[in-house]
């Protein structure tokens, strides 16, 4: 069914328009039109690209390592889509084979039954730093083997990405996870820059929520920080709560990056979508939620509380940058590290009606998957 809204302002990736109809058939997008005047399609408000985030570990009151199945998914992409995010990977965090495998075939049942939002699966581990494992489980952290790599290899997962520790996982293996189709992401690591350059080397391409657990930048010694910052090619994800990383240091990020290798990303665990401060287990160690901040009960950080629509008010309100440079690190940036920008991450004929709709905070009244309404404020 062929459907029009027609928006006070329209973002469709790179520039703002005003009073323009976007008409949508079949999930995508047929053409724009200039229409003044009042409408019974007209909206009030800013539309843009969905969001896209490629770290979800949970939402809804679901954390993935504890149902990784498509109920577990589908639940964890309600909760982000109240918040704008239009397509996502799920993330496991480091586990044993058995959970991996579970969460392997939950994502390749969902993909197959075109779950709303779901895109592919983010390992984030097991193979990383016990030194920088934060609230990782140091009894999985491990070295690679032929079971990780099988499920890595698999072709019905969708987009594959993996953080990995590369002190811990040779360039050798690098290569052949990039040859499996794998998007190799590095983090959770102790390594020197030399280690970190060539990873890169091997064909890593991105920095798992930067600064955070990865070896700093100083004078004599870049470490991980210092090669992700050097690297023009290298896309970086950057958690923008006001918890993970200082303002200033994040501006450093960005300043320092070629526009477009700094992408928003959430970190979400599950209290995203869920009103009550409510506290939850992780491998057995309790995580507390107090406001907007998660920490475990021996004091590191534990995932976020934020959400898309938060990243992207902060990133204008926190930061200072443009409205249209926030929204782009929100879609376009994480589109394209995904190899999907030529469907998602912008408003174009033929591409995907992925929109939200947002108030003047940047506050989530609507949100449009593939033309269809999943969330209504």
């Amino acid at each position: 069914m062929k459907q029009t809204i027609i928006a006070d302002r329209v973002f469709d990736g790179q520039t703002f328009h005003t009073d323009l109809a976007i008409t949508f058939e079949d999930g995508h997008i047929v053409s724009f039109d200039t229409v003044q005047g009042a409408h019974e399609s007209r909206v009030s408000g800013l539309i843009a690209p969905g969001f896209i985030d490629v770290q979800v570990n949970g939402g809804g009151g679901v954390l993935f390592n504890s149902s990784p199945n498509v109920e577990g998914i589908e639940a964890i992409g309600k909760a982000h889509a109240k918040f704008g995010t239009t397509a996502y990977l799920p993330t496991l965090i480091t586990d044993d084979v058995g959970v991996m495998h579970r969460a392997a075939d939950a994502v390749a049942l969902a993909l197959e039954s075109n779950s709303a939002g779901v895109v592919g699966v983010h390992f984030e581990g097991p193979h990383l730093s016990v030194p920088k494992k934060g609230v990782h489980p140091q009894s999985y952290i491990r070295r690679i083997s032929d079971a990780e790599l099988a499920i890595f290899s698999r072709q019905d997962i969708g987009i594959k990405v993996v953080t990995l520790a590369p002190e811990n996982v040779s360039p050798d293996v690098i290569q052949a996870l990039v040859k499996a189709g794998v998007k190799v992401c590095l983090g959770h690591s102790n390594a020197d820059y030399d280690t970190v350059k060539a990873a890169l080397a091997a064909g890593a391409i991105g920095f798992t929520h930067l600064y955070n657990a990865m070896s700093a930048l100083d004078s004599r010694n870049p470490g991980m920080v210092g090669a992700a910052l050097e690297s023009a090619e290298a896309w970086c994800g950057l958690i923008v709560d006001g918890h993970h990383v200082h303002p200033a240091s994040a501006r450093v990020a960005i300043n320092a990056k070629p526009k477009g290798k700094v992408m928003l990303v959430t970190d979400a665990m599950p209290p995203v979508g869920v009103d009550e401060e409510v506290s939850f287990e992780l491998f057995g160690t309790q995580v507390l939620r107090v406001g907007d901040r998660l920490n475990a009960v021996t004091g590191e950080l534990a995932g976020c509380v934020l959400d898309m629509a938060g990243a992207v008010a902060n990133t204008v309100n926190m930061l200072g940058l443009a409205p249209d440079e926030a929204l782009r690190m929100a879609s376009l940036y994480p589109a394209e590290f995904l190899g999907l920008s030529d469907k998602m991450g912008t408003l174009q004929v033929g591409g995907r009606a992925d929109m939200v709709l947002l108030d003047d905070k940047y506050r989530v009244d609507q949100t449009y998957i593939g033309g269809e309404l999943v969330f209504k404020g």
